[in-house]
């Protein structure tokens, strides 16, 4: 007895092409009014951490500092997530910007 070893041929589903959520599609004009505000708001942090800077990198080199801009709070500390929670605590609700203290302001690595 011989067994015919032909696979059975799948029925072929249609491809789905596009976003998955497109009710979440945002405009170019949207967009772009979120770049905008995203450079006004990383200005406003910038600004602070410049200030304050030259104060804070002789003893504080290479820490990091999370900046609140509404308040014109900061808080360092040695360890990022640690910063972060500092400023998280004070002002839960609020976005911050983290800086490294050294000379860029950069934080990451390339």
């Amino acid at each position: 007895m011989r067994v015919n070893n032909v696979t059975q041929s799948t029925p072929k589903r249609s491809l789905r092409r596009g976003r998955i959520f497109p009710e979440l599609t945002s405009t170019p004009e949207e967009r772009a009014r979120r770049k905008a505000e995203d450079e006004i708001f990383y200005r406003r942090c910038r600004a602070i951490f410049e200030r304050v800077r030259p104060d804070l990198i002789s003893e504080h080199y290479g820490w990091y500092i999370a900046v609140e801009p509404n308040s014109g709070d900061y808080f360092v500390d040695e360890d990022k997530e640690v910063a972060s929670q500092k400023a998280h605590e004070k002002y839960p609700n609020a976005v911050h910007c983290m800086f490294c203290l050294n000379e860029t302001g950069a934080t990451g690595r390339i």
